[in-house]
């Protein structure tokens, strides 16, 4: 039994060393304290370093616009013929380089070629008529009027003779009234035929008149000018290429019966192409004729030449068209969209920052943030950041206009924004 109580003592735990656990565990507190605040002093005196710049008040600003147009030719024709006909032949297919003066198609002139056999015949009858009357008539036509008188001559005297022999018989009542009439007509009659003979006779002998030799050339000027008429419906026939250029549409076939003034084809100038822009009218009195401009279709550049500035104003984009003449070299595709960016001067006071540089806000709006002097006794090169509400007028791919709360000179944090907020302390 004494041993047992024994052991039992032996086992019960000792609580006089409590006492000593706040003096241990106090100085282990207060180095835990010391190294925390040592800590947080060391990162509180690490400030962000970040880049500036000066910024720098300036009153205008360029802004790079960019306006669309057309590429065109600057001749383009839509060509048919001047006269119905049936189309026999077409020359040309689309997209073939003609020169000026090289026929394009043909119409069937055989009704027409026919109509000038049956003209020209007509002309030289009616030249020989002339060329006869000019010449004034011949000494065999003269001898032949002046026989045909002595004959009429003789008969009108026989006639006469008869005549008065009929009257006799008729008085003594010989032969009846009738008789005496036939002869009498008949005398009569043959006194009209020896007047008429008499006077080819003396026109022969005068010769021709003035009036005869011009009414017959004047005949012969009229069908000069039928077949001249007809010469110029049978070229009509043919078209002929007007400039040099490219066939850029074909619309019909041989064997078609075409109206006057249907399309047949459609050409184009091939080396003379124009790009056609619409700028505002304030630009447009910036631009001048001959002054030359790049401008850009499908990503190629060409230089081109201000032709003309249209006087009135597109209907549809109130602009003013502007006509550039490409060089010759130049082949971009008709009907390609021509840009043209030009520098449009903007009177506004602001200032220049890096995209860097802006801080995006609430409801679209932009800050971007400076330096402000901190508390002297913090360090040297160290500055609290502020923030300034700023409005941006105009952007490019690196930087930005802007407006707002900024003044010449301070320093505007151009990198890191994203790491720093208001009040925070940076080093410079």
């Amino acid at each position: 039994m004494v041993s047992s109580t024994s052991d039992t003592s032996a086992k019960r735990p000792s609580w006089h060393w409590l006492w000593l656990l706040p003096v241990l565990v106090a100085p282990a507190i207060w180095l835990g304290r010391f190294r925390s605040g040592s800590a947080v002093a060391e990162d509180a005196i690490q400030p962000l370093p970040v880049q500036t710049q000066a910024l720098e008040r300036v009153n205008e600003y360029q802004v790079e616009r960019t306006y669309t147009g057309e590429i065109v030719a600057r001749r383009s024709s839509d060509l048919g013929f001047e006269q119905a006909g049936t189309l026999v032949e077409v020359l040309v297919d689309e997209g073939d380089t003609v020169a000026a003066g090289a026929p394009l198609a043909r119409l069937d002139t055989r009704s027409l070629q026919a109509q000038r056999q049956q003209i020209e015949a007509q002309r030289r009858q009616a030249q020989a008529r002339f060329e006869e009357l000019e010449r004034g008539p011949r000494q065999e036509d003269i001898a032949a009027a002046a026989a045909a008188v002595q004959d009429l001559q003789a008969q009108l005297d026989l006639a006469r003779l008869q005549q008065v022999r009929r009257e006799n018989l008729y008085i003594q009542g010989a032969i009846s009234l009738e008789e005496r009439d036939e002869a009498k007509f008949g005398a009569d009659a043959l006194e009209s035929r020896l007047n008429q003979a008499k006077s080819q006779l003396d026109e022969l002998n005068t010769g021709t008149r003035v009036e005869q030799v011009s009414a017959q050339d004047a005949q012969v000027d009229q069908i000069e000018a039928s077949l001249k008429n007809l010469d110029v419906s049978i070229a009509k026939s043919v078209i002929y290429a007007p400039f040099d250029g490219r066939v850029s549409l074909r619309l019909m076939d041989e064997g078609v019966v075409v109206s006057p003034g249907q399309t047949i084809m459609r050409l184009v100038e091939g080396n003379a192409l124009e790009a056609r822009i619409g700028v505002p009218n304030q630009i447009a009195n910036r631009i001048n004729n001959g002054d030359v401009q790049t401008i850009e279709v499908n990503g190629v550049a060409f230089e081109g030449r201000v032709t003309a500035l249209l006087p009135e104003l597109d209907d549809a984009s109130q602009t003013v068209t502007v006509v550039m003449a490409l060089p010759p070299a130049a082949q971009p595709t008709i009907g390609a969209t021509a840009r043209l960016e030009l520098q449009d001067q903007q009177n506004e006071i602001g200032y220049w920052l890096p995209t860097s540089a802006l801080v995006a806000g609430e409801r679209g709006l932009w800050s971007a943030y400076v330096l402000d002097e901190a508390e002297s006794n913090i360090g040297e090169n160290l500055y609290e950041v502020s923030r300034r509400e700023v409005e941006v007028l105009y952007a490019e791919s690196d930087r930005a206009f802007v407006r707002g709360l900024l003044q010449p000179g301070e320093e505007i944090i151009t990198s890191g924004t994203h790491r720093l907020v208001p009040g925070q302390l940076v080093k410079n």
